[in-house]
């Protein structure tokens, strides 16, 4: 394939097509207000992405409960007063050519108690001195999820995407390490995968065939098992639960070091599922459109964006206008971003990433 296949559509299975094949990952800037309403730089932000022509942008990670928050100033989605805000974004958005969605977000045990979190763990051996939720609350948070999506389809979002990455509440029931639990949410595969397909199905269930669902999908960190994720997935795929498949990468490119698959890249152990009409993309150092083009060889339908996209907006533009295109070296200073329109919230944001602001700047 060739770089110019990045512009071609991708048909979904619910709801409409992208219009071509790069989408916006999520991307946590810490610059909405503190209870959660999109802000001015929220908005300023998705204004800039909305005229970039990516085929389907995802918003930041928003909480679905205000015990569920990880970081100062999240956007949140757990509140009819946050639809304001976010029907102003899913407008915009609309606008501007591309597809929706809200990414739908609880950190489980590494909920902040200082930014009002309640640390809600699987296991009570997780964190000194806190128990394990208990049956009730998980699908209390089940329902939390549910609730969330219909509030981010009644705010015009064509759909959502679930967090199960990095640790957070559903990848950190998905570990054997974090899940110790004894009811029917711990134990078995199946039962460990129970919280996710619940969470799932039940967004189907509430936003009806026309609103569509993605899964974010981590593999590196907290006991989460290569053979196990990909079984899980296998079976989504094979029932088309969702959409499509989110797979954060640390990088793209990475290689299995152990285990059945070892040698194999990581993204291969997952493009060689059957996946029926479930779309897959990955996200892992996506810095140039030659990589992008790549990794539509390598068996993606779509790519996230993700680090090349704070740096240069409109990314997609610059690949239609530049085969050859790549992106600014990091680090880049401060001002860089300012140019190009970061808040100063967001570019603060970016300095707690390694090597993305240049000291001092």
């Amino acid at each position: 394939m060739s770089v110019s296949d990045l512009f071609k559509p991708l048909s979904l299975l619910h709801g409409p097509a992208m219009r071509n094949r790069f989408m916006l990952a999520p991307l946590t800037s810490q610059q909405s207000d503190h209870d959660g309403t999109a802000s001015p730089y929220d908005h300023s932000w998705i204004e800039q992405l909305a005229q970039s022509d990516y085929g389907l942008i995802q918003t930041s990670a928003a909480t679905v409960e205000a015990g569920g928050i990880a970081f100062e100033r999240q956007l949140g989605i757990h509140s009819d007063q946050h639809l304001p805000g976010l029907t102003r974004m899913a407008t915009t958005i609309r606008e501007g050519g591309g597809l929706s969605a809200v990414q739908l977000h609880h950190a489980g045990h590494r909920a902040k108690p200082s930014l009002g979190g309640i640390p809600a763990p699987a296991s009570g051996k997780t964190l000194p001195d806190i128990k394990a939720i208990t049956t009730e609350e998980v699908e209390r948070i089940r329902d939390s999820f549910i609730a969330a999506a219909k509030r981010a389809q009644l705010a015009g979002f064509d759909g959502v995407s679930v967090h199960g990455a990095f640790g957070w509440i559903l990848s950190e029931f998905l570990s054997p390490n974090l899940n110790d639990r004894k009811d029917r949410y711990g134990g078995s595969l199946e039962n460990r995968a129970r919280f996710t397909i619940e969470v799932i199905e039940g967004i189907r269930k509430a936003c009806g065939p026309d609103f569509q669902i993605g899964w974010r999908l981590s593999i590196e960190r907290y006991g989460l098992l290569l053979e196990e994720l990909r079984e899980i997935t296998a079976d989504i795929f094979d029932r088309e639960l969702i959409d499509y498949l989110d797979l954060a990468l640390w990088d793209s490119a990475q290689i299995v070091r152990d285990g059945m698959f070892q040698g194999k890249t990581m993204l291969s152990v997952f493009t060689e599922l059957p996946r029926k009409g479930v779309r897959l993309g990955a996200a892992g150092k996506i810095m140039s459109a030659q990589r992008a083009g790549e990794l539509l060889d390598e068996g993606c339908d779509f790519v996230l964006i993700a680090r090349a996209g704070i740096l240069q907006r409109d990314f997609p533009r610059q690949v239609r206008a530049n085969p050859m295109y790549d992106s600014p070296q990091l680090p880049v200073t401060a001002d860089f971003l300012r140019q190009g329109g970061l808040s100063e919230r967001f570019i603060d944001t970016m300095r707690g990433w390694q090597t993305f602001v240049k000291a001092g700047s």
